[in-house]
């Protein structure tokens, strides 16, 4: 199986989707949370458990069923986190809930400002950052400098993947899905670093083949490992994202697809970029020493 040779088939592959992606985030943008926008959070507490889904149910009469993120607290505590809503609209969700669960009893309600989603903003920006510092770091230290950018780019792709995707389908961002993001970084370049370390070690004994074939062989040696690793996680994931409800969807959903993604980067964006960049090297050094 020829996977470096073909290198040119899956950047096409990558960019056109990262391409659709992109286009969305300039025509619709991101969907964002409260956790960014600001908004309402309304806590209630019950003399017996309330399910997350009855809550639910009565939000939909609000129609805030699908923009809000709803959590137990402690053992009979329900928080509810939406759109900013005012005093009126707050009174009837009360009223409501009482109706349906005459033990409800609101414990506070507060309203989360701007301020806030602009400091997550920020928090999110400056994880990403350091995640990447620390990422290129290493693997120059563990192996060479063209290591890391190969890795930094094929984490760029599954990134730029999970973002546009979301944008595209329109699902509610918020801080679960920068924890994904971190999560699909932290998979994606364990699985890539793995290939990266059969690369070293094919190179280190076989100096007669080029760097491309030798690539390739580190990349067909690993494939199975790294087929099987994702199919055993992605079946966890699909399982959590069928049956785990609707406030942990937007995370799972980002986990699949940036493992996915993680998968294919690590299989056909790193290594062939890898072999791009050591092609782009020797054909500097010609030319320098011509």
């Amino acid at each position: 199986m020829e996977i470096i040779s073909k290198r040119k088939i899956w950047f096409i592959i990558s960019a056109l989707i990262i391409i659709i992606g992109l286009g969305s985030l300039v025509m619709q943008g991101l969907n964002l949370g409260i956790d960014f926008t600001g908004g309402t959070l309304m806590e209630f507490t019950f003399d017996q458990q309330v399910t997350t889904g009855q809550v639910r149910e009565v939000l939909a009469e609000f129609d805030l069923d699908k923009k809000s993120v709803i959590q137990n607290t402690g053992e009979n505590g329900i928080l509810i986190r939406t759109i900013s809503l005012n005093q009126d609209e707050i009174a009837k969700i009360q009223s409501t809930i009482k109706d349906k669960h005459s033990s409800a009893e609101m414990l506070r309600t507060e309203m989360v400002g701007p301020t806030i989603g602009s400091e997550l903003k920020a928090k999110a920006y400056w994880a990403l950052l350091i995640a990447g510092i620390a990422i290129v770091a290493y693997i120059s230290f563990r192996f060479e400098f063209k290591f890391a950018i190969a890795a930094l780019i094929a984490l760029a792709h599954d990134i730029l993947i999970v973002v546009g995707i979301f944008s595209l389908l329109g699902e509610k961002v918020g801080s679960p899905f920068i924890a994904a993001l971190l999560t699909v970084v932290g998979y994606s370049i364990n699985d890539t670093i793995v290939i990266f370390d059969r690369i070293r070690e094919t190179v280190k004994y076989r100096d007669k083949e080029s760097f491309a074939v030798l690539n390739n062989k580190a990349v067909l040696d690993t494939l199975p490992r790294s087929i099987n690793t994702s199919m055993t996680t992605l079946v966890s994931i699909i399982a959590i994202l069928v049956l785990g409800g609707a406030t942990i969807k937007p995370f799972m959903l980002a986990l699949l697809i940036g493992i996915l993604s993680g998968t294919y980067s690590s299989i056909f964006v790193a290594s062939p970029v890898l072999v791009e960049i050591d092609d782009w090297k020797k054909r500097r050094d010609s030319r320098q020493t011509a």
